[in-house]
């Protein structure tokens, strides 16, 4: 195997890795002070679209963790991108909360629900039957269907919640039409990110607590890629998929001397 280059840049999820159930993990703190104190480009990722970079920086902020809201990247921030992109100044019809309305307000989108552009699907704690109704009559309409983040659950203190993965699949059993995705494990959430921070993936890693969306979004994306053992993915599960991350540690308090 070739020789990877040194790493000049560094993404990180956030739950499971930083945090665990509103608590910092031992070492998060310290890894970030690591970074900021070195000066390299990073951020801290999540696929939950329902807080704003400046909400999750206040929320991270009560925790003990420093991170300034240009370096918080979220799946509402990669949709928003995404959009911009495909259709400037287009129209949607949202289900979600601020983080997502506040990223397509942003980029100059209209939120409404005559004739949208496209349904965009996000987080959020109220699904509503009568939302999710208007959903698939706009997609049956023409509308495409536009996810911010394929996870089928959710953590909270009483146990696992339905997220956006598992609401998208009741839109496309009533619709016959499959979303696009923009967050992980889409490699285009990793490169818009890598984007904003002018980095390059050949000299980048991402760290994440799951197989299935950080190490396989940081994998296709290119990068280095470290899974921690402090969230989802746990060692016997680590063999049951047909890629494997660069390296496993047991925390990220084991990457501070990497940084």
């Amino acid at each position: 195997m070739a020789e990877r280059k040194p790493i000049e840049s560094w993404l990180t999820d956030m739950d499971g890795v930083l945090i665990h159930e509103g608590v910092p993990i031992p070492g998060a703190a310290e890894f970030i002070k690591r970074l900021r104190d070195s000066g390299k480009p990073f951020l801290v990722l999540t696929n939950n679209s329902i807080y704003t970079p400046r909400d999750l920086q206040a929320r991270l902020a009560r925790m003990g963790l420093d991170v300034p809201v240009e370096n918080i990247w979220t799946s509402a921030l990669a949709t928003a991108k995404f959009l911009e992109d495909q259709r400037p100044g287009g129209t949607a019809y949202v289900i979600g909360e601020a983080g997502l309305t506040t990223a397509l307000h942003d980029i100059g989108y209209i939120l409404t629900d005559h004739e949208p552009d496209y349904v965009v699907l996000g987080e959020t704690r109220t699904y509503s039957f009568e939302a999710l109704t208007r959903a698939i009559r706009l997609i049956n309409g023409g509308a495409r269907f536009i996810c911010t983040n394929p996870d089928e659950t959710g953590p909270s203190t009483e146990g696992p919640l339905p997220a956006t993965g598992a609401v998208a699949a009741l839109i496309t059993k009533a619709t016959g039409k499959d979303p696009y995705f923009a967050g992980k494990p889409n490699p285009l959430m990793m490169r818009t990110g890598l984007n904003a921070i002018g980095a390059h993936s050949e000299t980048s890693a991402m760290i994440g607590d799951r197989m299935d969306t950080d190490v396989l979004a940081g994998l296709e994306a290119g990068m280095e890629t470290f899974l921690v053992l402090t969230g989802v993915t746990t060692p016997p599960d680590v063999d049951r998929y047909p890629f494997r991350p660069s390296t496993v540690v047991d925390s990220i308090a084991d990457l501070v001397d990497r940084v």
